[in-house]
């Protein structure tokens, strides 16, 4: 298995550029199978999640084509099952959004429960609710679920949890529905008005996207087009945070900062002197910076995936902050790990740690539970004195492009063992 090792403890400067959301690739992936025309999908991250959604979509019977790096064309005139492969379904989450397209070009879709990090109770019952109130049947057996519907109709659907993975499902289910589907509570991230944006231009007729009222009126069939994936807004987060924490002077490019006014926020709050472009943040080393407490929420809140690198950061921050995870039971567990390199947090619950700092870090060898938490651990590396070595690198990869690479043009002390 491969690893990093680090050598910490040292300034960083430079510019990084930012690459294209993961999360919004994969689904321009699924969409690419509601049409039976081509579909170009460019700014693609050359990360592990998108070549098993690639794999997957090949099985399905799609030609997906590597034209160059980041940028794929998936054409769909043909679509053999109605299976989603379940050795690879179990390991990638985002397999989930590929029965709304295999159901309706199919009448069937068979899938497993999706798998991809281990962040605590992650049910599908919003996708399950969501497909029953389109009219279709579904049934479990032998672990399998199995989802069957001649023709979707429009409904009303009121999510009982606010999901990006259920609506984007529900979005593309409804888009050749037979009437009009309403979509109620919906998520508002980034990636999912980036979507409809795709599909309307593909002829799709969808409205509200971005608020929490969706409303998709069903046509006959989408064409082919092209999709720019947006950037990745997780990414540009943790690479500002990596700045502030490391007291270090980074330029991070081809961003959208109005994706991250909540993390920009923070930073005011703290001292972390920031310069905003309109496709940049620049993070400039400051003396000192305060401590302040965090709640994650749904867009446009504080990102879940942006809380472990956060707290790695309040660690080098002066003062007590309380950090409340609010989307994923357990998603703090993480953080065992980073005690043992020196910080001081105290677990209060499932959902909230308390953090004192400022403390010193200290390298040592560390397992990567999940892609963020991962992704966590090469930030704390880095601000570390001595050596780390981070093990089970392949989740940083599934998120993270070519990170060490990267991070090298900063000037860190990294390598892949």
């Amino acid at each position: 298995m491969a690893q990093f090792v680090i050598n910490g403890g040292k300034k960083l400067k430079g510019e990084i550029r930012v690459s294209g959301a993961k999360n919004a690739a994969l689904k321009a992936f699924a969409a690419a199978l509601l049409t039976k025309e081509p579909v170009l999908i460019k700014n693609v991250p050359e990360v592990e999640d998108v070549s098993r959604m690639a794999e997957l979509i090949k099985t399905l019977g799609p030609k997906v084509e590597h034209i160059r790096r980041g940028e794929y064309r998936v054409t769909a005139d043909k679509l053999n099952s109605s299976e989603i492969e379940p050795e690879i379904g179990k390991k990638l989450r985002a397999s989930i959004v590929l029965t709304a397209p295999i159901l309706i070009r199919t009448g069937k879709v068979v899938f497993p429960h999706p798998g991809g990090c281990v962040i605590g109770e992650r049910p599908i019952d919003v996708f399950i609710d969501g497909f029953k109130a389109l009219g279709a049947n579904v049934s479990q057996e032998n672990g399998l679920y199995n989802i069957t519907a001649r023709k979707l109709k429009g409904a009303k659907i009121v999510f009982h949890n606010v999901s990006v993975t259920g609506t984007e499902t529900m979005m593309m289910s409804a888009v050749t529905a037979e009437g009009v589907t309403t979509l109620k509570n919906c998520a508002c991230e980034p990636e999912i008005e980036s979507l409809a944006q795709f599909l309307n231009s593909c002829g799709a007729d969808i409205k509200g996207a971005g608020t929490h009222t969706i409303i998709v009126s069903g046509v006959k069939s989408l064409g082919g087009g092209t999709y720019r994936t947006i950037p990745d807004r997780i990414e540009a987060g943790s690479f500002a945070m990596l700045a502030a924490a490391s007291g270090s002077n980074i330029k991070v490019k081809n961003c959208r900062p109005d994706h991250l006014d909540s993390l920009l926020g923070l930073f005011q709050k703290m001292g972390v002197k920031v310069k905003v472009g309109t496709d940049s943040i620049e993070v400039a080393a400051g003396k000192k910076i305060g401590a302040v407490g965090v709640k994650t929420r749904e867009y446009p809140g504080f990102p879940t995936d942006l809380q472990a690198p956060l707290s790695v950061l309040l660690t080098q921050a002066e003062g007590q902050a309380l950090v409340h995870e609010t989307i994923y039971e357990g998603r703090l567990s993480w953080t065992e790990e980073l005690k043992r390199m020196g910080a001081n947090i105290l677990n209060l619950d499932p959902h909230r740690i308390e953090i004192r700092g400022p403390t010193e870090l200290r390298g040592r060898e560390i397992e990567s539970p999940d892609l963020r938490a991962g992704m966590a651990y090469v930030i704390a590396a880095l601000c570390a004195k001595g050596t780390s070595v981070i093990n089970n690198i392949y989740q940083i990869d599934r998120g993270y492009e070519k990170i060490e690479e990267r991070l090298k043009k900063l000037g860190a002390d990294i390598r892949r063992v």
